[in-house]
Parts: structure tokens; C-alpha cells; sequence
């Protein structure tokens, strides 16, 4: 069952890809707040969570975010990584650069071992303030699932009838491989029509844009969670390794999850 994040703190639990992570969720308690509509989103479809369209305070996540580093120091576990994720896009909060600075000033005071982390879909990096944040952390994950508009548009459902994936690549590349891409690798049907981003056409496809971008990690991963589509299937992770292997062929380290 998909569900929201109902606080702007939340964790720490333990990623696949990152480790012991505390959440940091900038979008609404209550509902969604994303330019993506993505078909296997944990937290569920955009239209299920209209609700109050605030985002959560920057003094709020601050002040949050300060009392929960400082307990988990005083327990003796402080996290591996703060990563933001939680209801949606984080970059489209306005203050999400000024969050970061604050963000990254506590975690230099208290936790200098953590690593700060970002989740993104890529879709507001069109952005100056976004793309000088995003600069700034240490894991700056940005998303691309298929270099094909048609599979993104099955896949992720961009808001934006303008998104184009050429667009994305070419805000990509200007990151000058200070990046980590991100793809969730799929196949089942959606609405009844089929979608599988894993045919021999579409990986080959996501590798040229791979060699283009040159971020300086791959992460590639499957279904682990509960989608709002319920016909899609997990990629066996056999799979999921020879396609990391072929991005560590073109000399980019590729972790699997």
C-alpha cells in the first residue's frame, strides 16, 4: 500500500543505496507535490493526495532537523547520510537553496561524517538556485529512466507537456559529472498498455546517454516497494547486474540496489 511521509523528519531507516538515512521532507504532511506522476511511486499518485499545497517552513526544517541530529549523536548513532526525499520533488520548494545552506552548516557542526543527499527528478534544473544547491551536497542523484520521451511519459508522467529528456541530458551535463544518475528499471503494463524500459532498444539507448553525461556514479535499481500501478514487475537482479555492467565498461562505477 503506497503512503505519504507525515512528518518533515523522518527515520532514520536504512537505504539500500545510502545507508543508515535520516529524511528530510520539504513537501506537505498531507499531500503530493510533484512534477512527475511517477507509476511506481511509494507515495501513491498525484490525484490521491491533492490536499494542502504548502511546503513545510524553512525554520521548521531547520529546527527539526537540529533537535534530531543532535539526539541520534547523543545515542551514539548519528546517520550515514540526510537525504532529501519525502511527498514529491524537494527542489521545488522555494527556499530549497538557503534549506541546503542550513542543512549542510548543521551537519558541519554536528554529524561531519554525514553525507547530505539529494533525491531529484531532474525536472527543475532550469533553475540557478537549484543547480547551485545541488552543487553543494554530496550526492546529488538526479533521475533518468529511459532515453526515450515516449517510455518517460509512460513511465514517470512529466507534468510539464514541454519535458523533453534531450533537455534533461543537456542540464545534466553541465553538472560536468558532479552528479550520480539514478533509473529504476521496470517491465509490466500500465492502464493497460506495456511499458519496459529493459529491452535491448531502450538500455542501449539510456547507455549513449549514459557515456554523454558522465555523472561520476550509476545507481540502477528495481521495484522494492508498494506502486499505485499494481501489474509492474521487479527486474531480477541478475538483470539489473549485466546492465550495470555494461556502464562500468564505459569507465562509470555502477552500483546495483
Amino acid at each position: 500500500m503506497t503512503a505519504l511521509f507525515n512528518d518533515i523528519i523522518f527515520g532514520p531507516v536504512h537505504s539500500r543505496r545510502l545507508g543508515l538515512s535520516l529524511g528530510v521532507n520539504l513537501l506537505p504532511p498531507t499531500s503530493k507535490l510533484c512534477t512527475f506522476d511517477c507509476i511506481y511511486c511509494e507515495c501513491g499518485w498525484n490525484a490521491d493526495h491533492p490536499g494542502l499545497r504548502r511546503f513545510n517552513r524553512r525554520s521548521d526544517v531547520s529546527r527539526l532537523l537540529g533537535e534530531t541530529l543532535r539526539r541520534m549523536v547523543a545515542d551514539g548513532t548519528p546517520p550515514d547520510v540526510i537525504t532529501f526525499a519525502g511527498n514529491g520533488e524537494p527542489t521545488l520548494h522555494p527556499e530549497f537553496e538557503a534549506i541546503i545552506g542550513d542543512t549542510l552548516a548543521l551537519r558541519d557542526a554536528l554529524c561531519p561524517a554525514a553525507r547530505v543527499s539529494v533525491l531529484s527528478n531532474a525536472t527543475q534544473l532550469h533553475r540557478d538556485d537549484v543547480c547551485r544547491a545541488l552543487r553543494r551536497v554530496d550526492n546529488n542523484i538526479l533521475k533518468l529512466d529511459s532515453a526515450f520521451d515516449a517510455t518517460v511519459r509512460r513511465m514517470n508522467r512529466p507534468q510539464n507537456p514541454a519535458y523533453s529528456v534531450r533537455a534533461t541530458v543537456e542540464a545534466m551535463r553541465r553538472f560536468e559529472g558532479r552528479m550520480i544518475l539514478q533509473t529504476m528499471f521496470l517491465r509490466g503494463t500500465c492502464d493497460g498498455l506495456p511499458v519496459d524500459n529493459t529491452t535491448e532498444e531502450e538500455v542501449a539507448a539510456w547507455l549513449r546517454l549514459v557515456d554523454e553525461i558522465r555523472p561520476r556514479q550509476v545507481m540502477v535499481y528495481s521495484l522494492d516497494r508498494d506502486t499505485p500501478c499494481p501489474t509492474l514487475a521487479k527486474v531480477p537482479r541478475e538483470e539489473l547486474r549485466a546492465i550495470a555492467a555494461r556502464v562500468e565498461a564505459l569507465g562509470i562505477p555502477c552500483s546495483v540496489a
